[in-house]
């Protein structure tokens, strides 16, 4: 959410942001939220010009009563009533207006960091960089699902069983490859000097506005019935949220998180969820990093999380390659974003592992999250970006470290969490 002096000072700038982000229809609200706002500029000067006078008469009242002039007293009683009326039509009428500009602050866009290429939608993300050669073997590397269950590690009929479509059991090693992925991306972020966290896997409405715009919220969100509690998307939400109306110590910043958790999407919209395998799920696990920072060093925070998760998958010896975000695909809250894309051998193609983000004061700012420094009390800055979201990753991994004899190597990285396994091989 902008500031609203921001948007009353840049309106041409709020518009233009608008237009590169092609939310053309959006552009009539920034007129509304400036008239709106002066209006209400303009019943706080009546309003406090009332109550000074108010309180003129109220101190004369008893003057006159003391002078005998019961009559003059009465009339100026009735004076401070009428005040009082107009004053309380006065305070509904800005809480109303107040009511209305926020609700259209909270769907105007973020301003974009002007390093963000323009363009409507993922089909024009621009690709960074690579990093590992991207290697098609000379023998087949079958669908995922097929090498879960070649390792007895899917089953996916129990989990329609139990929980419809979008919904798995890993088994036996396949599941334990997951977790030692996990595992390690717990302790990659730690011996980066991340703190680790498990943040609670349900929050309220008011933290998910706070992190989140209403189109991601209706998109994602799974609701409670009945509560006034959402499941998480992300431990992003969680994490963020902690802090909500706290002013945190200045000194105490950058805040550097790792978080842990489950996590469930509706994925509204989404094609092939009903899919034999699990690149698109409702439910999956993460590893997440969180940070708050001053405004000024949220970009070197930015190009060294997403180089964090590109460090992260090399050492699995899975290749990646970075991928901006352009304007049309960047949610509102966002300043600049990057996916992070591994090498899928069998479909000779990158396909998103991650994403990185910087959301410049957006969600500080919703959730009232604050520092105080020499130059007073400002928000701070928030980003996020994904170490590991699993299975997804486990699909990347399975893929690049897939042998020809159907074994599949353990990269050195995670044989700890493997038991010392160095090569798993399917079970007759």
């Amino acid at each position: 959410m902008l500031d609203i002096k921001f948007v009353r000072e840049n309106k041409d700038i709020v518009k233009e942001n608008i237009k590169k982000k092609f939310q053309d229809e959006k552009l009539e609200l920034v007129d509304k939220v400036i008239e709106f706002d002066k209006e209400v500029r303009e019943l706080k000067k009546n309003g406090d010009d009332l109550r000074s006078e108010r309180k003129k008469i109220s101190d004369k009242i008893g003057l006159l009563f003391k002078e005998g002039k019961k009559e003059e007293a009465e009339n100026a009683k009735k004076e401070v009533v009428a005040i009082n009326e107009k004053l309380v039509s006065m305070e509904e009428r800005e809480a109303e207006l107040n009511a209305e500009i926020k609700k259209m602050m909270m769907v105007i866009p973020n301003i974009i960091d002007p390093s963000v290429p323009i363009g409507k939608d993922d089909t024009e993300n621009v690709e960074m960089e690579r990093f590992g050669e991207p290697v098609v073997p000379t023998y087949e590397i079958p669908y995922h699902a097929d090498i879960l269950e070649k390792y007895n590690g899917l089953d996916k009929d129990a989990s329609g069983r139990t929980s419809g479509n979008g919904f798995y059991f890993l088994v036996g090693d396949m599941a334990r490859l997951h977790s030692a992925m996990l595992s390690y991306a717990r302790d990659f972020m730690i011996n980066k000097g991340f703190t680790y966290c498990i943040p609670p896997f349900m929050i309220r409405s008011d933290v998910v506005t706070g992190v989140m715009s209403f189109k991601e919220m209706d998109a994602m969100m799974y609701k409670i019935e009945g509560e006034d509690l959402f499941l998480i998307g992300t431990s992003e939400h969680s994490m963020i949220g902690r802090f909500k109306d706290q002013i945190v110590k200045e000194d105490s910043l950058p805040i550097t998180l790792t978080s842990y958790s489950p996590c469930f999407r509706k994925e509204v919209g989404a094609h092939g969820i009903e899919e034999r395998g699990v690149y698109r799920v409702h439910q999956f696990e993460k590893q997440e990093m969180v940070v708050l920072c001053k405004p000024e060093d949220s970009m070197d925070w930015y190009k060294k999380m997403y180089g964090f998760t590109v460090e992260f998958f090399r050492s699995l010896d899975v290749p990646v390659r970075t991928l901006e975000c352009c304007s049309g695909d960047l949610a509102d809250l966002k300043v600049k974003s990057c996916d992070v894309e591994a090498w899928s051998p069998r479909q000779q193609k990158y396909f998103e592992v991650g994403s990185c983000s910087t959301l410049g004061d957006a969600q500080a700012r919703r959730l009232g999250i604050r520092t105080k420094g020499e130059k007073g009390t400002y928000f701070v800055h928030t980003l996020n970006n994904t170490v590991l979201a699993s299975p997804r990753a486990l699909i990347a991994y399975l893929e690049n470290n897939y042998q020809e004899d159907g074994s599949i190597k353990i990269a050195p990285a995670l044989r700890p969490y493997m038991g010392g396994m160095e090569v798993i091989r399917p079970k007759e």
